[in-house]
């Protein structure tokens, strides 16, 4: 109990500032009075984190009793008490290790870009599982059946939408790389871009948060994961672990799979294979890559699907029969570190939860991951509407109305903050 004071000892959440209406959300918000330095002149000291980074996934119940009364959400009069991507990062943020945190990187993860990143690697690395769960299936189907051309229409159908929702993926991380829209301050030649290059900075910063979305997103596969933003080449966990999984693959599987966007450079021209599904020569709807940002007239099935998944208010997306991942459902059904809770079977015994049996820690595997999805199916498939058949063609002017923004809890920032704060720098007392 004695951390636990120690952690609390930081003053009040309202202290030090006053409130004022601010009439863009019609509501009353908190302004701090104290002085702050400006976001890219802190330092960063350390190197970019390498090897593993281990998450806390052993939170007792007085840590979870410490969590709920200091860092989990609290609703606002008449909210839905389902789960958002806030409470998901405030998980992520109370199990990380101190070495890894640093200001800047709480204030990115309160950016409504970085939200729509994370919402849309949730979306990609569902619908991957599910994909990759039904090539397994339809592979070893092949050994007793003929491939027939509705075959390879079907598997088109998987890699253009694989390809669509890495693209929703790669947009928000192209933002975050150019220092665009709301993550100016956060690029490593100043918000100007005019000041000389902190590349030691900049790695830190995305290797950090690459590390956060593994957390954030602990049933996606890590390979995966990593190799989209790194390239196979530079595939860490994949060279720790030295599976070869993408050798291992039938043709038919990494070309549903990895797209027809991978390119084959030499080590030094590698690009991610995000950037690949940016600048890749493939029909792709333009209005694709504004989804979140600008609003864009006569939106199709397919597209209203994506922006309300990447963009639209968590509590709606049920209605709407959208799903990401446990966004949206009902808190009620999860403990407080968001662990599904045990169900209970008509016979009267409990199934232990995915989360309890694979646990919060990157060293459980992927095809234990994915076996217990599979097997618990908290949720329904991912069934995105189908491509329009007609042409497409660009319009005569682009539209540039913007896309209304959901802003992100500044209350919950500030209390990330606070905590860091004080476990980097814990009071001292005399003897």
């Amino acid at each position: 109990m004695a951390d636990d004071e120690d952690e609390g000892g930081f003053g009040g959440l309202y202290e030090g500032g006053h409130w004022t209406w601010d009439e863009s959300v019609e509501a009353l918000v908190f302004v701090s009075d104290l002085p702050t330095k400006p976001v890219e002149t802190i330092q960063i000291l350390t190197k970019a984190p390498t090897g593993t980074v281990e998450f806390r996934d052993d939170v007792d119940l007085i840590e979870q009793i410490r969590f709920r009364r200091r860092y989990q959400r609290k609703l606002k009069p008449g909210q839905a008490d389902v789960i958002t991507v806030q409470d998901v990062k405030d998980i992520a943020l109370f199990t990380a290790p101190v070495g890894i945190m640093s200001p800047m990187l709480i204030n990115m993860l309160h950016l409504p870009t970085t939200e729509r990143f994370i919402r849309a690697l949730i979306l990609y690395s569902e619908y991957y599982l599910q994909v990759a769960d039904e090539m397994g299936l339809r592979i070893m189907e092949l050994e007793m059946k003929v491939r027939t051309p509705d075959c390879e229409i079907l598997e088109k159908e998987y890699r253009d939408n694989l390809s669509d929702l890495r693209l929703l993926v790669a947009k928000e991380y192209t933002t975050m790389l150019i220092g665009g829209s709301d993550t100016r301050k956060f690029h490593h030649m100043g918000p100007q871009k005019k000041r000389r290059s902190l590349s030691d900075k900049d790695a830190r910063l995305f290797e950090t948060l690459l590390r956060m979305c593994v957390q954030i997103l602990w049933m996606l596969l890590e390979l995966e994961m990593n190799r989209i933003f790194k390239s196979q080449i530079f595939n860490a966990v994949e060279h720790t672990l030295r599976t070869n999984y993408i050798a291992k693959m039938a043709k038919e599987e990494r070309a549903v799979l990895l797209g027809h966007c991978v390119r084959h450079d030499k080590k030094l021209n590698t690009r991610s294979p995000l950037m690949n599904e940016v600048f890749c020569h493939r029909e792709i709807d333009y209005r694709l890559l504004g989804i979140g940002v600008i609003r864009s007239p006569q939106m199709t099935p397919r597209l209203h699907y994506m922006l309300q998944a990447v963009a639209g208010p968590e509590d709606k997306l049920k209605e709407l029969d959208i799903v990401v991942g446990i966004l949206g459902m009902p808190r009620s059904l999860f403990d407080t570190m968001l662990r599904p809770l045990p169900v209970i079977s008509e016979g009267g015994k409990s199934r232990a939860s995915m989360s309890s049996a694979s646990g919060y820690s990157s060293k459980s595997s992927s095809s234990m991951r994915k076996s217990l999805l599979v097997a618990q199916k908290l949720y329904p498939d991912i069934v995105l509407p189908r491509k329009e058949k007609r042409e497409f063609f660009f319009p005569s002017s682009f539209p540039d109305e913007p896309e209304h923004i959901n802003r992100c809890s500044d209350t919950q920032r500030r209390r990330w903050q606070n905590r860091l704060m004080k476990l980097l720098y814990p009071k001292t007392t005399s003897c």
